[in-house]
C-alpha cells in the first residue's frame, strides 16, 4: 500500500473515531435537539482537519471524470477506514461506564434499523446523502461569508438526525456500541451506503453539473 492510500486510511479512521464521539455525546443527551447539535461537533472537526469522511467524499464522484477510478479506490479507503475507526470507538464505549448511560438507548436505536424495511431505509439514506454533501460543500464554498460554512454543518447535521434520516458511517458506531453485528446489519449498512451515494451524487449533478450544461446549451 502506497503512502497515499495510507494516509488516506488514517484519515478516514480518524474520522470515523470523531462520528463514534459524536454518537456517544448524542445518545449522552436527554434532549434530542441539544444531542442534534452537539452531534455537528464531530463533522466541523472533520472538515475543518480535513480528514476523510465517506459520506463528505461520496458527492464528488460523479464530476471525477477520468479519475473515476481512482477516486473510486480512494472511496473504498475511506469506507474501510471509516467502518475501523466507529468500531474502535463503539467498542472502546462498550467497556466504560458511559454504557449504563447510553446502552438502552443504542440499542433501541439499532432495532429500529434492524426491523425497518430495505425500501425506507433505502429512501432515509438518500436524504441523508443529499443534506451530508449539502454541509461538506457548503464548509468548502469560498464564496459563502465565513459564519454561514459552520453554521452549515450544524444544522445539516440537525436536520438528518432529528429526521431520523440514515448516514452508514454513524450506523457503523451504533451497532458497534450495541454489539450487534451481523451478517444482517452489514447488508443494512452496504444498503445505507447505497443511498447516501445516491443522495450525494444527485444532488451534487444538480449543484455541479446543471450550470455546466446550461452554459452549453447557450
Amino acid at each position: 500500500m502506497g503512502k497515499k492510500s495510507l494516509k488516506t486510511l488514517l484519515d478516514a479512521f480518524f474520522a470515523g473515531v470523531f462520528i463514534g464521539i459524536a454518537g456517544t455525546v448524542y445518545l449522552s443527551c436527554a434532549n434530542p435537539v441539544t444531542g442534534a447539535f452537539l452531534f455537528g461537533s464531530g463533522l466541523l472537526t472533520i472538515v475543518c482537519f480535513k480528514l476523510k469522511l465517506f459520506t463528505g467524499a461520496i458527492g464528488y464522484l460523479v464530476e471525477q471524470g477520468n479519475n473515476f477510478y481512482r477516486y473510486l479506490w480512494e472511496l473504498l479507503l475511506i469506507w474501510v477506514g471509516n467502518f475501523a475507526g466507529c468500531a474502535a470507538v463503539g467498542y472502546a464505549v462498550r467497556n466504560t461506564r458511559t454504557l449504563a448511560n447510553i446502552g438502552d438507548k443504542v440499542g433501541k436505536i439499532a432495532e429500529i434499523k434492524l426491523y425497518d424495511s430495505p425500501l425506507s431505509l433505502l429512501i432515509l439514506a438518500i436524504f441523508c446523502g443529499i443534506l451530508m454533501f449539502t454541509a461538506v460543500d457548503a464548509f468548502k464554498n469560498e464564496k459563502l461569508p465565513a459564519v454561514c460554512r459552520p453554521v452549515m454543518v450544524f444544522l445539516c447535521v440537525m436536520v438528518f438526525i432529528l429526521s431520523g434520516f440514515e448516514h452508514c458511517i454513524a450506523n457503523m458506531y451504533y451497532f458497534s456500541a450495541a454489539d450487534m453485528w451481523n451478517g444482517q446489519t452489514l447488508l443494512l449498512i452496504l444498503l445505507m451506503t447505497l443511498g447516501n451515494s445516491i443522495g450525494g451524487n444527485l444532488f451534487a449533478a444538480l449543484v455541479k453539473l446543471s450550470p455546466r450544461l446550461t452554459e452549453q446549451v447557450k
